[in-house]
């Protein structure tokens, strides 16, 4: 499982710097740079949703190690 995390956040990483290298800094929010900023954001989300749900797993193994 630990291996698949950091392949999904390798996977992240490059889709984030590919998405950076979309931008238009001139026109943040025409066309293309648009597209790309929305594709950040989406990426950034399900980067904080899986570290939520890698956390909970860790405190529920903790939480099963008392019991």
């Amino acid at each position: 499982m630990k291996i698949f995390t950091y392949i999904i956040f390798l996977v992240a990483a490059i889709l984030i710097g590919v998405n950076v290298m979309m931008l238009d800094f001139k026109n943040l929010f025409e066309g293309d740079s648009l597209v790309a900023l929305i594709g950040i954001l989406a990426i950034l989300c399900a980067v904080v949703i899986w570290l939520i749900f890698r956390v909970s797993k860790t405190i529920d193994e903790k939480l099963k190690k008392q019991s």
